[in-house]
């Protein structure tokens, strides 16, 4: 069994969803682990990973439009408000996404769905650098 651990640095424009499927498989490869599994880890509390639709953008545009709806910035309700009237609302969308996933490793690559990406969702409207720790475990 070997481990291989890379962390990769995404620079988001503003809130969205952005497709890194290819930069996680490069680093796969790198690794030289053909079978196995890969975790990948968000380290911030107001963007998160999603495993959705990668080839009609409009999904993750309903998305994003629902969590607007049920989950807006500035909400009166919301105590916490250092950062901006985005801050809060970023936390809560990080809540009901995920923070990581494991995903299955077959032949130097995730071994995803013919319709699945892996995309980091920036929750703040601002400007960020993310940062996302993959551990890759296997033969």
């Amino acid at each position: 069994m070997k481990t291989f651990q890379s962390t990769l640095t995404f620079h988001s424009p503003n809130r969205g969803t952005f497709n890194i499927t290819d930069e996680v498989n490069r680093v796969i490869a790198e690794s030289e682990i053909t079978t196995g599994l890969c975790h990948v880890f968000c380290q911030h509390t107001s963007a998160s990973l999603i495993i959705t639709e990668n080839a009609d953008p409009t999904v993750r545009v309903d998305i994003e439009n629902w969590l607007k709806k049920h989950i807006p910035d500035g909400d009166a309700d919301f105590q916490h408000r250092d950062e901006g009237p985005d801050d809060m609302s970023g936390h809560l969308r990080t809540l009901l996404t995920e923070t990581s996933h494991t995903l299955p490793v077959s032949h130097g690559r995730l071994n995803m769905g013919t319709w699945q990406g892996l995309f980091l969702y920036e929750h703040r409207t601002g400007r960020f650098h993310r940062e996302i720790v993959i551990t890759i475990q296997g033969s």
